[in-house]
């Protein structure tokens, strides 16, 4: 079996082009999997689609890599029916110990936006629970998974990549709203926006208690959809200045070229707030609100800037931390393969053995049926001597292939074994 990582992450796409690729739905992760098994019936395979990547490991009989990720991308293009030109150059794909570095790189979390973020483990786990449960994963997908998982918890616990939050929203909501109230479950959160920013803030929020959650956006589509994935209601932009004044946390990303929120805008908004504390998280650039709203009395506004250096200062101390962790990534990496070389090379070394043996036995049979006088003594001094001859004669290839696999590349004489005695069939 030969593996193969098909990926498409927030480093090397747009939001757009991995919304298409997406597989929003258990139901569509069920059907995806039907699929990939009609169009290659022995391939194992796990789906992990989130909101900042789309990634396909597989793993297939077929020896051609590049064959494989032809028929990944056909799949993607006629599953989503999305043109092959809108995609086909923003995919990367990886092979063989590269698919395995990959998903350790990705799992420990030194792939992703936020270096050290936890919630990738937890949406590897699930990825790899909905693949089992639908009846994708097999010996091969069970052993790079569950290895995977041991590599995060190596990682968390034996380094120190996770301490200290790194994102704007993390650092606004664990650091500096924490410090403003002290629970948040009766707390109103206006969202004003509803990209990326926008939900990861709403992320670290939930985890925080909160309930109470309007988004407010000029798409009220877009709006609609977030507020749906997270528990909330949407309302129309017209409304906007209605929910500044109830709100308790304002999170506001909207992508204007210049702030859509002044002074006397705010206040008036405010009017009827009682005096109640407003908590602004600016994550527009350029910013939503204007400096001057951040001194009105019982206003706490922070912007990008102002929370970048608590940022900064954390990610620093992460970034000492990412040689001690990518060690422990080529480590697991290393335990992996040799495993994974020895089962191949271990199968290889079974299939030969036992098909020379059987030809050395139908062999005998017809010797010994030429020779119906033959003593059950001499038949068996034959048959020794011919098992003797077999192990001999398999002993040099075999010894060199263990040797090869215990360093952890038989790829070459693996296939050339393959071939010279036809084990394929």
């Amino acid at each position: 079996m030969n593996l193969l990582a098909l990926y498409c992450t927030h480093e090397n796409t747009q939001l757009a082009i991995r919304e298409k690729l997406a597989f929003a739905s258990r139901d569509r992760i069920q059907q995806a999997y039907a699929e990939l098994k009609r169009r290659i019936p022995e391939c194992e395979c796990v789906i992990l689609s989130t909101c900042n990547r789309v990634e396909i490991y597989l793993s297939s009989p077929e020896d051609d890599p590049e064959l494989v990720r032809d028929q990944l991308v056909h799949f993607l293009a006629e599953f989503h029916q999305v043109p092959l030109d809108e995609f086909v150059d923003k995919l990367q794909a990886a092979s063989g110990s590269e698919a395995v570095w990959h998903l350790f790189d990705v799992i420990s979390s030194l792939n992703s936006m936020v270096l050290g973020e936890p919630q990738i483990v937890n949406q590897v786990r699930q990825a790899y629970r909905e693949a089992e449960e639908f009846g994708a994963c097999g010996a091969m997908m069970h052993s790079l998974f569950q290895s995977a998982i041991r590599v995060s918890g190596r990682v968390r616990s034996e380094t120190r990549l996770a301490e200290g939050r790194v994102s704007i929203a993390s650092v606004a909501v664990g650091d500096f709203a924490k410090g403003i109230f002290d629970n948040f479950a009766d707390k109103l959160v206006l969202i004003v926006g509803a990209g990326e920013m926008a939900e990861e803030t709403l992320r670290y929020l939930k985890d925080e208690g909160v309930r109470d959650i309007v988004v407010v956006n000029r798409s009220l589509e877009r709006a609609e959809r977030l507020a749906r994935e997270w528990g909330g209601r949407a309302e129309p932009w017209e409304t906007l200045d209605r929910w500044m004044g109830y709100a308790d946390v304002i999170v506001s990303t909207t992508g204007a070229e210049k702030p859509i929120v002044d002074v006397v805008r705010f206040r008036k908004a405010r009017a009827s707030a009682g005096g109640r504390p407003a908590f602004i998280l600016d994550l527009g650039a350029p910013r939503d609100f204007e400096p001057a709203v951040g001194k009105m009395s019982e206003v706490f506004l922070y912007d990008i800037d102002s929370l970048s250096r608590t940022c900064e200062d954390n990610r620093r101390a992460r970034v000492r931390e990412i040689d001690h962790a990518r060690q422990i990534v080529s480590e697991e990496l290393q335990r992996f393969m040799s495993e994974y070389h020895h089962r191949a090379s271990g199968d290889v070394l079974t299939r030969l053995m036992d098909d020379w043996h059987a030809i050395s036995k139908e062999e005998l049979s017809r010797l010994f049926n030429k020779l119906p006088h033959t003593t059950p003594k001499d038949r068996e001094a034959i048959e020794r001597t011919v098992e003797r001859i077999v192990n001999k004669l398999l002993h040099p290839p075999l010894t060199v292939l263990k040797d090869e696999a215990r360093e952890g590349t038989p790829h070459g004489l693996i296939n050339a074994l393959k071939r010279l005695f036809r084990l394929d069939g």
